[in-house]
């Protein structure tokens, strides 16, 4: 893998480009509901065998770019994947940081501030929806101008792709607590006409079929 460079590709957007959601696989803290941002924890062995199971589908789709967190539960997802070869590490795919709440589970918050919601509240000491939602949008942009024709794939995490499946949608991260995402699963974000959609969500590898 390598680093994410400075610069972004002059070529202009591709509008049919469709943009794969991958989700890690799953970890200790992702089964038990713990928030999980900047804490580097490994794949499970369940994790890893989800993320195995990605190659099948994925091996037959000829990606433009592969984009992937630089976190390690990513990087290991994208690897087992088989695009670690060829994958870019961007700093903007990692996770939401949860500031003072990272490692704690929804139910913990809420008994302090009972109608807590990362989408409305966002964190103290992290980041709140509309800091996701330009990270998001720089994702979004430079996924766009990839030069090459095809898709691109995104490996990271499950708040930070839904809020891009927010941004990507015009409702903004926010949205992104409208929708729910699996470990280890594949989301495809696309068109519907000239209308940006989501054409497929949450489908665990082994239950997907040619979109």
């Amino acid at each position: 893998m390598t680093g994410s460079k400075s610069s972004t590709p002059n070529a202009g957007p591709v509008q049919q480009r469709r943009l794969w959601l991958l989700r890690h696989g799953a970890t200790e803290w992702a089964l038990s509901g713990r928030h999980t941002g900047s804490t580097d924890l490994p794949l499970l062995p369940q994790g890893e065998q989800e993320a195995r199971g990605l190659q099948t589908v994925l091996s037959q789709v000829g990606f433009a770019a592969v984009f992937c967190s630089p976190l390690q539960r990513a990087r290991r997802t994208c690897e087992l994947a088989g695009f670690s070869h060829r994958a870019e590490l961007l700093e903007e795919l990692r996770e939401w940081n949860y500031g003072r709440y990272e490692g704690l589970t929804t139910s913990q918050i809420q008994q302090s501030s009972p109608s807590w919601s990362i989408w409305s509240h966002g964190c103290p000491g992290g980041e709140d929806a509309a800091a996701v939602q330009k990270r998001c949008s720089a994702v979004i942009e430079r996924a766009m101008a990839v030069a090459d024709e095809g898709d691109v794939a995104l490996f990271a995490h499950g708040h930070l792709l839904r809020a891009l499946t927010g941004t990507w949608l015009g409702i903004g991260a926010c949205g992104g607590g409208l929708f729910r995402l699996g470990t280890g699963s594949i989301s495809v974000l696309g068109y519907e006409h000239q209308q940006r959609a989501v054409t497929h969500w949450n489908a665990p590898a082994g239950a997907w079929f040619t979109p």
